[in-house]
């Protein structure tokens, strides 16, 4: 049994300190006549004391009682400090690692920071065994010293991907510092991501399917905007889930998500952008950025999934209901160890920089991507994802359409203006079986598309005897007046036509 780590977890040096100010202490509250110190010392020297480590009885000689009588009566100030122990000269310093040592453990280190002290000291000395400069190995807490002195302490592998992007990842982990950070208002920021379940739902198909589930967190409050499970993680199912989230509690300012192909679809970032949040993307390999989420996970699996252990025909709908009313009843109204308060009493608190939500339709318009067609003058239609989709004739004259769609619901197509991203009409996909009945529109008049162009009426058709500008046309005229101003001869050799008979 250790005594001395007892009660009060002080240092060793400081219950040395304080054992050796109790001894000789009474001799600095009452010093002792002149010629009796000596006395003094030799009973205090027949006492016995306990060991400030292990508690066992020890005793002190008269020099060394002396030593600490004269050092601590000559400091004015702390007269107890100057009794601790004193730090060795080559603390530290640990001579057993010679220079060769050092490199070589330093070498190891670097193409193995996940190893353990332990494994790091095994390596070492088999290595030891090949190399004579490496003799004589280093014991385990020698090793283990050395490594924590000079802060290479054991370090998760994120990754087993030895990509350049993760070798970068892990080198400027390496040189920056990680720091927590906080948005100074609601709705200020937002963080989402996905997480893959622990448990597998029954789908109606007779199958186990891993869920995944989509998560919306407000970065001041803590606050789960929304929590929805689904079958994939695709860029339908972001907007489906940000959507929920912005009409449950207002539009955010920003929002920082992982690089993930559904995160930074096209649809997303460009509806993003749409509806005026700021969205950023954590660094390549670099999950701690999105720590906050991390941990809201981590009470979903330890208090949500571990509640749900008994039900053995889960499914989506079920895991759903139950996740909803955790969510609501549990997490957004349980106190927050960090904020010291629960995340919907902070969420309400404010301040806020929130914004009113559009419409589910608005939202919908949002979440699409603009691409450039090229309007096929045959049959006025555009291909849009292997599909035709015709476009209303009052727009012929255009030759590149922009159109904004969803890739996974095109029953919504709609053609923009370019210039101020006005939704100008909504496209259909063609039905040949329609047009073979062989039934027509009239032309309309042709609709601008830049800004405040009016409609300009077509011309009607005039008969060919009184169309203007017949015969030569004007700029072929006149090089032919030049020519003949000019008096030169024509520039070929002229030839009857009956030389031919």
């Amino acid at each position: 049994m250790v005594w001395g780590a007892e009660r009060d977890g002080s240092r060793v040096h400081e219950r040395w300190a304080r054992l050796r100010f109790s001894v000789i202490g009474h001799l600095l509250a009452a010093p002792p006549a002149k010629g009796a110190l000596r006395a003094a010392l030799v009973q205090l020297a027949a006492r016995e004391w306990r060991h400030p480590s292990t508690g066992a009885p020890v005793r002190f000689g008269v020099s060394t009682l002396e030593r600490w009588y004269y050092r601590a009566r000559n400091e004015k100030h702390d007269p107890v400090s100057v009794l601790r122990r004193k730090r060795r000269g080559d603390a530290g310093a640990q001579a057993s690692m010679t220079p060769a040592l050092r490199q070589a453990l330093l070498e190891q280190y670097g193409a193995h920071k996940s190893w353990s002290a332990q494994l790091h000291r095994d390596n070492l000395a088999a290595l030891a065994e090949t190399r004579v400069e490496l003799r004589p190995a280093p014991s385990y807490t020698t090793v283990r010293r050395f490594l924590a002195a000079s802060g290479l302490t054991k370090r998760r592998v994120a990754t087993t991907r030895q990509t350049d992007g993760a070798l970068a990842a892990a080198a400027r982990l390496e040189a920056r510092e990680v720091r927590s950070f906080e948005a100074e208002y609601v709705n200020g920021l937002w963080h989402w991501d996905c997480h893959h379940g622990s448990r597998k739902v029954l789908t109606p198909r007779g199958e186990w399917r891993t869920p995944i589930l989509f998560g919306v967190l407000d970065d001041r409050s803590r606050l789960a905007c929304h929590l929805q499970w689904y079958l994939a993680e695709s860029a339908e199912n972001v907007a489906h889930g940000l959507s929920q989230a912005m009409q449950k509690r207002g539009m955010p300012r920003a929002a920082i998500s992982d690089n993930g192909s559904a995160m930074t679809a096209a649809e997303i970032s460009e509806g993003l952008a749409r509806l005026g949040i700021l969205h950023q993307t954590t660094l390549p390999y670099s999950p701690y950025q999105n720590g906050k989420q991390e941990v809201l996970w981590g009470s979903v699996e330890g208090r949500l999934m571990a509640m749900l252990e008994g039900v053995d025909d889960l499914t989506l709908a079920r895991l759903n209901e139950a996740t909803q009313a955790w969510v609501e009843r549990d997490y957004n109204r349980k106190q927050h160890s960090e904020i010291g308060d629960t995340p919907l009493a902070r969420f309400l608190a404010g301040p806020t920089v929130s914004r009113p939500c559009p419409d589910a339709a608005a939202l919908r318009l949002a979440f699409t991507r603009a691409e450039r067609r090229t309007l096929r003058k045959s049959d006025g239609s555009a291909v849009i994802e292997g599909r035709r989709f015709e476009v209303p004739n009052r727009y012929r004259h255009l030759c590149r359409l922009e159109v904004r769609f969803a890739a996974w619901d095109l029953t919504e197509v709609h053609l923009v203006d370019p210039q101020t991203g006005t939704v100008l009409c909504r496209l259909f996909p063609q039905d040949k079986a329609a047009n073979a009945s062989g039934l027509r529109r009239s032309l309309q008049p042709i609709g601008g598309t830049e800004g405040n162009a009016k409609p300009v009426t077509s011309p009607s058709p005039t008969p060919a005897s009184s169309k203007p500008g017949r015969g030569i046309g004007p700029l072929l005229e006149r090089m032919l007046d030049r020519q003949t101003a000019t008096g030169l001869p024509p520039a070929y050799l002229p030839k009857d036509e009956g030389d031919d008979a």
